[in-house]
């Protein structure tokens, strides 16, 4: 679903057609969310030409999308991120999806070493009052027990390094080329911290996007100069202002957590989600929290912005093959982020009369060829990505040759 918000304002006059700054701002979502933003973005990207995806002036990211974020702002274009985290083909450095799923073993040995003390903590109020009401402390000194998290991101963060610490590319938010802020929330006081501004600019990128996607309960808090720090989406779900305040005058926005609408289901079998056990539960409540915090900041975005124009990219709220696919086997990702793909592609054909004039304002325009390419996948691009990369590499196999026969035939003269 695609939802224009066309500047209420026009800029002075003075001020051309395409001089403005354009940003991309990601909200969160865990895997299924990053995965959703890499096939719509995929799709903007090869429809709206004028100014490549990596080429904004401003990236925004939130839990998962700052990762996705992160990847656009060093040069990592939507076919590099797909190849690499749902195709498994990169030859640069290999991704796994293990690499963001390793128990917290820890963690665990942590909470080990301190069963003796708690049980000695048990023993003394007991024996202080055995008849007493006690047991409701026991149980609350029995919580400290339990693991704060279920997995270690410290993986994530060393494969996240090595990959912004390549050639071309880089670790540090003063060295990109475009600004990039990364989101998460201080543990200890609830505040909403920007890592990429001037106070917060000195932190890795890769320890800042695995702070923000620390999401409590399943990765443990990220200590960054002494704070800890956990999923920014606690806070804030896309934080777009910061692009808009720094000047930007169209923001493209992608929200993959949308609150599921059974009764619009068009599946064959009614779908109910108190049936599917608490992750369910919990999952729609935890998008329903998220979406309508969501709704309230972008209605201020009109009063606070007018000079901006705002595009908001969503999932349909009835779709199952979004909600219910398994992203972690391989062709759960691939369908996945195709689907993003084809629907985002949809949303654009069928509100192209009323977006092209928005873009035109910025310097871009649709290409409504390639939109009406009915045949075209996101794995088309992956292929044509792998096919150039062995065309190059058997190029440089035959230039290699032909210099180890010039180096030989020097060698015996």
């Amino acid at each position: 679903m695609l939802t224009i918000e066309p500047a209420r304002a026009r800029r002075a006059s003075r001020e051309r057609a395409g001089t403005g700054k354009l940003a991309v701002a990601l909200a969160g979502g865990g895997p299924l969310g990053a995965f959703y933003e890499i096939g719509a973005l995929h799709a903007l990207g090869e429809s709206i030409v004028g100014r490549s995806l990596t080429d904004f002036d401003v990236y925004v990211g939130v839990s998962s999308g700052a990762l996705v974020a992160a990847g656009l702002a060093n040069g990592f274009d939507t076919t590099s991120l797909g190849t690499t985290f749902i195709h498994d083909e990169s030859t640069a450095i290999p991704f796994a999806t293990a690499v963001a799923m390793r128990p917290a073993l820890a963690e665990y040995g942590q909470r080990i070493a301190l069963i003796p003390q708690v049980l000695a903590d048990i023993a003394r109020q007991y024996a202080r009052n055995p008849l007493g009401a006690e047991w409701p402390a026991a149980v609350d000194a029995l919580g400290r027990l339990m693991p704060s998290a279920l997995f270690d991101n410290s993986h994530l963060e060393h494969y996240l390094r090595a990959a912004f610490s390549s050639e071309g590319h880089t670790d540090s938010f003063r060295k990109l080329a475009h600004r990039l802020y990364v989101v998460a929330t201080d543990l200890n006081t609830g505040e909403s911290v920007s890592f990429g501004t001037p106070r917060h600019d000195r932190v890795p990128i890769s320890r800042a996007v695995v702070a923000s996607a620390a999401l409590p309960g399943l990765y443990p808090a990220v200590k960054i100069n002494g704070r800890d720090y956990v999923d920014g989406a606690l806070i804030r779900t896309m934080h777009a202002s910061l692009a808009l305040e720094a000047g930007c005058s169209l923001a493209i926005c992608i929200n993959p957590l949308v609150p599921f609408d059974a009764s619009q289901a068009t599946g064959e079998v009614p779908v109910n989600l108190a049936s599917r056990g608490l992750p369910a539960v919990l999952g729609q409540t935890f998008r329903s929290l998220i979406h309508s915090r969501m709704q309230v900041g972008m209605a201020n975005y009109g009063a606070r912005f007018p000079h901006a124009d705002v595009l908001l990219l969503e999932p349909d709220r009835h779709d199952e093959k979004l909600f219910f696919t398994n992203v972690f086997r391989y062709s759960g990702r691939r369908e996945l982020t195709d689907h993003a793909y084809q629907r985002t592609r949809r949303d654009l054909r069928s509100q192209a009369d009323a977006l092209a004039p928005i873009l035109r304002r910025h310097g871009l325009d649709l290409d409504m060829s390639r939109l009406s390419d009915h045949e075209r996948k996101f794995s088309t691009a992956v292929r044509e990505r792998s096919l150039d990369t062995r065309r190059v590499a058997r190029r440089l196999g035959r230039a290699l040759n032909r210099l180890d026969s010039v180096l030989a035939g020097l060698g015996g003269g």
